[in-house]
């Protein structure tokens, strides 16, 4: 972790106080001055200022019902950030693992813990998101298999040297709309959903983010968000 954000979760100094701090001289790293914030720092250093040790509060880990029209990031840019809807203390020091688009809705996580978000979205940790996706042009029974095959063996995305990892595509069957899929992927490529359907020949016109590792929407309502279990937490350590 950053010395600054240590100093943050161990006070209620802001970013730009716990840099002042730190520039003048007054935070020790293991007996000696420290005044690189971004100097990294673990449980097991000790951390003073003015001869008092810090100890830094417990990461925090949410859920939120991500609406349309705002925005995966730690500022207000042309939409509200997802983080506006968050009714804690401090909510702009948390981060999102695993952006959505302006457009997209759905499951979002929240933390202000850089391993366990990381976990959540790298793609050598296969963590499996699902989406609902609406498509322009219907998908028939009959050009899903082999369009199911390919998605399999992985996408060719334009101005990409690499194929996608596997993802799985299933129609959803117990609709009446043929234009509505499933996509399971295990990485987070820019735009990627969108951009593996119109590799094949179609158009996103709505989608959902459903699902994170075991992680569901359930009951959450647009919106809505909660802590996550320490259970939930578990499962992406």
């Amino acid at each position: 972790m950053r010395l600054d954000k240590f100093i943050c979760k161990s006070t209620e100094l802001t970013r730009s106080e716990a840099k002042k701090l730190l520039k003048s001289g007054e935070v020790r790293v293991n007996g000696d001055i420290a005044k690189n914030p971004a100097m990294q720092v673990h449980e097991n250093n000790n951390i003073e200022i003015d001869g008092q040790t810090l100890t830094a509060r417990g990461s925090r880990y949410f859920m939120l019902h991500k609406v349309a029209d705002t925005i995966c990031s730690n500022v207000d840019e042309g939409y509200p950030s997802v983080l506006n809807f968050l009714d804690v203390d401090k909510a702009f020091d948390l981060h999102i693992a695993g952006r959505l688009d302006a457009d997209t809705t759905g499951l979002v996580l929240i933390t202000d813990d850089g391993r366990w978000s990381h976990n959540v979205i790298s793609p050598k940790k296969e963590c499996q998101k699902i989406y609902r996706v609406w498509l322009r042009n219907p998908i028939t029974v009959e050009k899903s298999i082999a369009l199911i095959e390919q998605f399999t063996q992985g996408i060719q995305l334009q101005g990409e040297s690499s194929l996608t990892k596997p993802a799985i595509l299933a129609l959803v069957t117990d609709t009446d709309v043929d234009n509505e899929v499933l996509l399971t992927i295990t990485e987070g490529r820019y735009h990627q959903v969108k951009r593996m359907f119109a590799a094949v020949g179609n158009r996103v016109i709505g989608l959902h983010r459903e699902q994170i590792g075991t992680l569901k929407l359930a009951d959450l309502t647009p919106g809505e968000w909660r802590n996550l279990t320490e259970e939930e937490v578990a499962e992406f350590h």
